[in-house]
């Protein structure tokens, strides 16, 4: 169940990043990169790390993989991947808001016990609206082909 959110929630914090960096948005990359974040963050929040470990080791990665496929300097990238980072935050403040007003779960219970089915897929809207994002960000700001080396 963490997957069908996971992927096209760390798909659309990836293009987000690309989209503000300007570079093309390229969906077969984006996804395979969106999917394998989406494992590493799997992984790694299911080892006894504190929680919220998973999203400094996607920044990394998310750098790193950025850094590798374009042109561009690192300090950009990282600039436009902490952005990306700041909106999903802010994304699932509000989104988790409009979830417990809605359906009236208390959000302690929900959240410790982890098992509701709604709970799980609240991420869906976020991840949408992140995919959206990146695709208007895409369209105001320029894009430079160069910047991609592959």
């Amino acid at each position: 169940m963490f997957l069908l959110q996971g992927i096209p929630e760390s798909a659309g914090y990836f293009a987000l990043s690309l989209a503000l960096l300007g570079v093309p948005l390229r969906w077969k990359r984006i996804i395979a990169a969106g999917t394998l974040l989406a494992l590493v963050f799997f992984v790694v929040r299911s080892l006894p790390f504190t929680f919220g470990f998973h999203m400094a080791v996607g920044l990394f990665i998310i750098v790193i993989a950025i850094n590798r496929a374009t042109h561009l300097p690192v300090t950009k990238i990282f600039i436009a991947v902490l952005a990306s980072f700041l909106t999903l935050i802010l994304l699932e403040l509000v989104m988790m808001k409009i979830f417990f007003a809605a359906t009236g779960l208390d959000p302690n219970a929900t959240i410790v016990g982890n098992s509701n089915v709604l709970w799980k897929l609240a991420g869906l809207p976020q991840a949408l609206l992140l995919n959206i994002f990146a695709l208007l960000a895409a369209r105001f700001k320029k894009p430079r082909e160069e910047a991609w080396k592959m």
